[in-house]
């Protein structure tokens, strides 16, 4: 049995290596660092030369109600993922419950991924949208085709597309229970970061 088994896990990994699945982990991790070092970058010059971070997370929270910026926050997230969650999860540690509010936040974020993926499935109802996005998606398409839930759990995990992942899974009609599984992995990815960007703010 347990042969068995470490013959399917190597059949996996042999499947996905041909396919291009770890070349597309890392090539598409590659080009997410790198906004994600500039956004960084730009955050310690701004502590460091321009103002406190803290105290311009303060100002945020003074002059702008939590209720739009969580609003912002889950149409960015349902929308291809327009904005970095990095900059909100380092809001939250400027708010009186950072924990409640970071896990506000990776609710949100799942939310938004569901709601992406039924908007695929939705969409395909629609012939001329349908036609339209097949065309503007066709890669990401195919990498679901191939690649399933290890696509939507790598979106979930790390700085990629999320939101289109579960876009692609809607409109290939991805079975429901195994995308609600796969996508909760986002949870763990607001857990690493929080604790990453708090300890950076700290």
């Amino acid at each position: 049995m347990q042969k068995q088994k470490k013959s399917r896990l190597k059949l996996m990994h042999q499947y996905y290596k041909y396919t291009g699945f770890y070349s597309f982990i890392w090539q598409n991790t590659k080009k997410a660092l790198i906004p994600l070092a500039v956004i960084v970058g730009i955050l310690l010059y701004v502590n460091y030369k321009v103002m406190n971070i803290n105290d311009m997370l303060l100002h945020v929270t003074k002059n702008f109600s939590d209720f739009s910026i969580f609003t912002l926050f889950f149409i960015s997230e349902s929308i291809l993922g327009l904005l970095p969650p990095d900059i909100f999860i380092a809001w939250t540690k400027s708010t009186e419950s950072p924990l409640l509010y970071l896990s506000i936040l990776a609710v949100l974020s799942y939310l938004g991924g569901v709601f992406s993926y039924y908007k695929g499935r939705t969409l395909l109802l629609i012939p001329k949208i349908n036609n339209y996005l097949e065309g503007r998606m066709t890669k990401h398409i195919k990498n679901m085709q191939k690649w399933g839930g290890f696509l939507i759990a790598v979106g979930a995990l790390l700085p990629l597309p999320f939101a289109i992942a579960c876009l692609a899974a809607g409109m290939i009609k991805f079975p429901q229970k195994q995308f609600f599984i796969f996508a909760s992995l986002r949870v763990f990815r607001f857990v690493i970061y929080g604790y990453l960007i708090y300890t950076a703010l700290s």
